[in-house]
């Protein structure tokens, strides 16, 4: 199906992107998961280039309804679901809803289901297009002491930011759809109330670094997933999914390496 992307095979493993929307900021991390499975990704079904359709009334309803369409067109059976940020909120309502159909879930510096706008983000969601310009031009200073953590090597820190900014020069996020999102997110009806009896890896970065989703907040997951166990990728922030890309991948693969092995295998697609 257009708009779906692959890398590898064997045990399938579907990443679902963040806020911003579209895979190609994941890219690096999906290569690096290829190596332990078949890695599965997608842009968020209201991004204009993602090939899915959506309806503006049915709110977060519809990435919920893309998730399960994605599995069906990939054959994806029982797979490992990894939901970065934002998509970590849609992975785990999905395996809140139907959690014979996932293997196991992976939440990756995600807000909770009881997340609500500091003043910041509320001044941003009161006037996405004036706020954008600062927003944006201000997302290198607030990201390179993560980057510089991650990557001390000096050439190899540039070669990346680089090859980052690239790429997200050329899959530019919308203001307007990222503050959509987050109208959308206070508006959900999240079904983790009870616990959920199923594998899961709660990733975080370390705390000093993190300046999107505080890992305190993250970790409240631990409270609906009785099985889960949490862990720190070291010298990330919120961006370590990528910037640490193989290091995450590893974390996944271990992951899903342990999972018990009664999931059907998934067809080709």
């Amino acid at each position: 199906m257009a708009g779906i992307h692959e890398r590898g095979t064997g045990q399938p493993i579907v990443l679902v992107p963040g806020i911003q929307g579209r895979w190609e900021w994941m890219a690096p991390t999906i290569d690096a998961l290829a190596a332990y499975g078949r890695a599965i990704t997608f842009s968020l079904c209201d991004e204009p280039t993602s090939g899915f359709t959506w309806d503006q009334d049915r709110g977060f309803e519809n990435y919920l309804t893309q998730l399960d369409e994605v599995l069906v067109a990939t054959g994806a059976l029982r797979p490992v679901l990894v939901g970065v940020s934002y998509g970590g909120l849609v992975a785990a309502e999905f395996a809140a809803r139907h959690p014979e159909r996932v293997a196991g879930l992976v939440i990756a510096s995600a807000p909770p289901p009881t997340w609500t706008p500091d003043r910041r983000i509320s001044r941003y969601l009161t006037s996405p297009r004036l706020a954008a310009p600062g927003f944006f031009l201000g997302a290198p200073m607030r990201t390179y002491p993560e980057i510089k953590a991650a990557i001390p090597e000096a050439t190899r820190r540039w070669r990346f930011a680089l090859r980052q900014l690239v790429r997200v020069a050329a899959a530019m996020p919308s203001s307007d759809r990222m503050a959509r999102r987050l109208h959308w997110l206070q508006e959900a009806q999240f079904g983790l109330g009870q616990p959920l009896d199923l594998p899961a890896l709660i990733v975080t970065g370390e705390p000093e670094l993190e300046r999107v989703v505080p890992p305190a907040q993250t970790a409240e997951y631990l409270a609906w997933l009785p099985r889960a166990r949490a862990t720190t990728l070291p010298r990330t922030g919120h961006a370590g999914t990528v910037t640490k890309a193989r290091e995450f991948a590893a974390l996944v693969g271990e992951f899903a390496a342990g999972l018990p092995d009664d999931a059907p295998a998934s067809r080709t697609a």
